[in-house]
């Protein structure tokens, strides 16, 4: 091109929707689009649902000098009419193996309405052999995206990563009622894994290695109080693969934390022995709310390092005894097993009675040694289109012991056993609350950060019972409804049960019928609106002025510069 590399225009997007429900690119509940919550999906009206944002673009428009313009949620017309618009020189598309048809979509459609712009695919999506001839491309980035777009626009690759003050999920809700509450904030301190799963696509995506945005846990706690000033709220999803692992970066920022009396909320990824390492009550130390843990299998614990030497339902105990929610995530139709065995793993799982549990199915999804080991011994699916690909109903591996319907039935059926067995997440998720509370509230002598902590678990516990009226009115069976009741009698003798409150927990009701109905006359699928973010650079050139206000020394505030990044919702 003959545009200055600075005055380049480029547009990154995520796939086009619908979300949830899909189109002709896969079936009409496509229940595997990464938008749309998973986990409590068998739950009926008791789900929770929210959208995840499509994180790697913002820290890609964040971290490179350049007019960027990120389009998140898009409909396949309203990337069409940004590309009729802009005038863009890149376009860049993020994409998971499942969305593969729709990325060669809009690249079809980026060479009619501007055919002289580059395209450039990454995400995921980008591992699927052969990628480069199924869709018309420029480039296709395999890894992390930041430096490479800055060696690929002729700017420093080792430059600082800047980090965005950034909301974690859209449109969360829970029996219908909308969660309006300022959402959490996504932190990202680092991308990839180490412990190499043979599985996990992230672990295999990034070479097996971890690359830190933030190597120091002094830096993360600046980077924390400045999103959280920016935002407004000190809740954060934490998107690491393993965050705990790194244990001297996690402890040093509980200890700066500690230092200047500011104390933070995070959901995390964990592995069993990280958790082990770094110890539960460091973890309630540091404000850890909810940590999701892969046990994968019963009975293949030994294939699973990070779970070596792990009881794990004396974790999960342990861990809820504190008020820090789990969600235990397992895989169904491993070689292993037969409709004879896979019960056990179900049972397992269940009997874990964790706060949430996601059951997937064994996926050799493209890049991960499991795939590789697959296709040596012939065993892929090659015939099965890639939108199938993603666990949930259709195993992408010849089976000996499976036809090709019975694992999606599996997977409804365990999913259907924790519901019935421990009652809805939500439930759960009260009862974790309450018990971080009581076990803090019987300590002599809290200091400011246990205190702290206390006061965060009687907040969570006070928002959440107001659903429990509704959780009891549509409980799945006579001993969710007892639960919901007796729990409701154990939050009112600790907190009381103000006048407002009481008629709060009847209206969850209403809400949650209206939610049913809607969900019977049109699906539970909800479709997340379309963020545009525009990027303008700065007369400086300096990224950082763009994307996150400057910290002053001492205890970090982000209340100095106006925001230079403007984001709005269609």
């Amino acid at each position: 091109m003959s545009k200055q590399t600075r005055d380049r225009r480029i547009l990154l997007t995520s796939v086009f929707g619908p979300f949830g429900v899909d189109d002709e690119f896969g079936r009409k509940e496509n229940i595997m689009e990464l938008f749309h919550n998973q986990v409590t999906k068998a739950q009926g009206v008791a789900s929770f649902r929210f959208h995840h944002r499509s994180f790697g673009l913002y820290f890609i428009a964040a971290n490179i000098d350049a007019d960027v313009t990120v389009l998140d949620f898009p409909s396949r017309k309203r990337f069409a009419r940004e590309l009729r618009r802009g005038s863009y020189d890149i376009v860049g598309v993020s994409f998971i193996a499942a969305n593969h048809d729709k990325a060669r979509e809009m690249a079809r459609e980026v060479r009619r309405l501007s055919p002289e712009t580059e395209i450039i695919l990454g995400g995921h999506g980008a591992a699927v052999e052969g990628v480069e001839l199924s869709i018309d491309c420029d480039h296709v980035v395999r890894g992390e995206g930041i430096r490479w777009m800055r060696e690929h626009l002729g700017q420093d690759p080792g430059a600082p990563i800047v980090h965005p003050a950034l909301r974690s999920t859209d449109r969360a809700s829970i029996l219908g009622v909308p969660l309006v509450d300022t959402p959490a904030n996504l932190l990202v301190p680092g991308v990839g894994c180490v412990n190499g799963c043979s599985f996990c696509s992230t672990s295999h995506f990034f070479g097996r290695s971890y690359t830190p945005f933030i190597e120091s846990g002094r830096a993360l706690f600046e980077t924390a109080c400045r999103v959280a000033d920016e935002r407004g709220t000190d809740d954060f999803f934490v998107m690491d693969e393993n965050f705990l692992k790194d244990r001297t970066r996690a402890m040093e920022l509980l200890e700066a934390m500690e230092l200047h009396q500011r104390f933070f909320r995070f959901h995390v990824f964990s592995s069993a022995e990280a958790i082990t390492a770094f110890g539960i009550d460091n973890m309630v130390r540091l404000g850890v709310d909810l940590v999701w843990i892969g046990f994968e299998s019963q009975s293949r614990q030994s294939l699973f390092a990070k779970n070596t030497g792990i009881e794990p339902r004396n974790l999960v105990r342990d861990l809820r005894d504190r008020g820090i929610a789990v969600l235990a995530s397992g895989i169904l139709c491993m070689e292993h097993h037969t409709p004879e065995n896979i019960q056990d793993d179900i049972d397992f799982l269940v009997e874990l009675e964790s706060d949430f549990v996601q059951f997937m199915l064994l996926t050799p999804v493209p890049v991960t040694a499991l795939y590789r080991d697959h296709k040596k011994r012939g065993l892929l699916k090659t015939e099965l289109p890639l939108q199938e690909w993603h666990g949930q109903t259709k195993l992408a591996y010849h089976h000996p012991a499976f036809t090709d319907d019975e694992p999606e039935e599996w997977i409804k059926k365990a999913f259907r056993q924790d519901y019935e067995v421990n009652s809805s997440s939500m439930l759960r998720m009260v009862e974790t609350a309450i018990r971080g509370y009581e076990h803090l509230s019987t300590l002599a002598n809290r200091d400011a950060c246990l205190e702290a902590r206390r006061r965060q678990f009687e907040k969570q516990a006070r928002f959440w019972r107001l659903i429990l009226p509704a959780v009891k009115h549509h409980a799945v069976n006579e001993r969710e409804r007892r639960r919901a009741d007796a729990l409701g009698k154990r939050a009112e003798h600790l907190f009381g049960l103000r006048a407002w409150e009481r008629l709060a927990g009847i209206g969850t009701i209403g809400l949650s019928m209206l939610w049913k109905l809607r969900i019977k006359l049109v699906g539970d699928g909800i479709q997340p609106k379309t963020i545009v973010t525009r990027c303008r650079q700065q007369s400086t050139g300096a990224v950082e002025s763009r994307f996150m206000r400057q910290s002053s020394p001492g205890i970090p505030s982000a209340r100095q510069l106006p925001p230079a990044a403007a984001a709005f919702s269609e």
